[in-house]
């Protein structure tokens, strides 16, 4: 038996196992059969004294019993250590009660994972008034890892024009979107949104005169509805922009909306594969390698100690 290993819910298997290949560890896709009354039974393969679990949580309410259902298994099998690679970890916008009667989701679901696992590292997590990673997972290891190396170096392959302007369509994205435009060596600006529904939102620029005439590139964390990408690409021409692509860590969003983007005048849309999707053109592996290294440095010592 190898000392690590790596099991992956169905829908993350392709990332999981080349992510496995590189590392040099086995890897198995956890079973899962549906029962005709909905219930499902979770079957994982043997486990190792490190066992890393890889799961994207995208279409969160599909997976997460399952998921707990397998760090059950594999913790009962003999897993010593249990660690959660989940690129999108979902739930986490929900980090206070908007409304009165409103369920904090953050706080279940880091109060459930860390019930689960010994580690949880995940990508770009949306923080928004939560200050750390550390903060939604007391009591164990956490990391947040940053997409922005991987998606600096995939864009300076593309050759910017360094008149590019790198757009934030809200206050939120402005951490992202100044750390990308430094490590691009690039301008960067921040629109103010104003949402007025789920779907609808109103975008605006404080200082149009200064993207009129240039390219634009558009950064967002997480991308679902694309309401608001579709109105800061409608913002962006209004202003004058001279061509507009999109780049997203998290695509959410349905395959068809490209089609409305397109339309919108956005030219061309990469995310990273941290959720599978047909706009998938920046791979996270060198980042999930260096995240993981302690841990296969683990099981190193623990066959050493043989």
């Amino acid at each position: 038996m190898s000392a690590a290993i790596i099991q992956s819910l169905p829908s993350s298997s392709r990332d999981a196992a080349r992510l496995a290949a590189r590392l040099g560890i086995p890897f198995h896709e956890i079973a899962i059969h549906g029962f005709p009354d909905g219930e499902i039974r979770v079957t994982a393969a043997p486990a190792s004294p490190v066992t890393i679990i890889y799961a994207s949580l995208d279409r969160p309410n599909e997976k997460l019993i399952a998921l707990a259902f397998a760090a059950e298994a594999l913790r009962r099998g003999g897993a010593k250590r249990l660690v959660l690679l989940a690129p999108y970890l979902c739930y986490m916008r929900q980090d206070t009660a908007f409304h009165e009667g409103d369920a904090i989701s953050q706080n279940v679901i880091g109060a459930l994972l860390a019930g689960c696992f010994d580690r949880v590292v995940t990508v770009d997590a949306h923080l928004h008034r939560t200050p750390d990673i550390a903060a939604v997972f007391p009591g164990i290891a956490s990391d947040n890892l940053s997409a922005m190396p991987a998606i600096a170096v995939a864009l300076r392959k593309t050759g910017l024009d360094p008149a590019t302007i790198v757009v934030g369509p809200d206050a939120e994205s402005e951490p992202w979107v100044s750390d990308l435009a430094s490590r691009l060596r690039l301008s960067h600006v921040v629109a103010q949104k104003i949402r007025r529904g789920d779907c609808s939102v109103e975008i605006r620029f404080p200082d149009r005169a200064s993207i009129a005439g240039r390219p634009t590139l558009i950064f967002d964390d997480i991308v679902s509805s694309g309401g608001t990408m579709i109105a800061c690409a409608s913002a962006l021409t209004t202003a004058g922009a001279t061509t507009i692509d999109a780049v997203v860590t998290h695509a959410l969003f349905p395959e068809q909306l490209c089609r409305d983007m397109i339309e919108a005048g956005i030219r061309s849309i990469r995310s990273t594969q941290s959720v599978p999707h047909s706009t998938n053109a920046i791979v996270l592996d060198n980042l999930f390698i260096d995240a993981l290294q302690d841990e296969i440095t683990f099981t190193t010592l623990l066959e050493a100690s043989r």
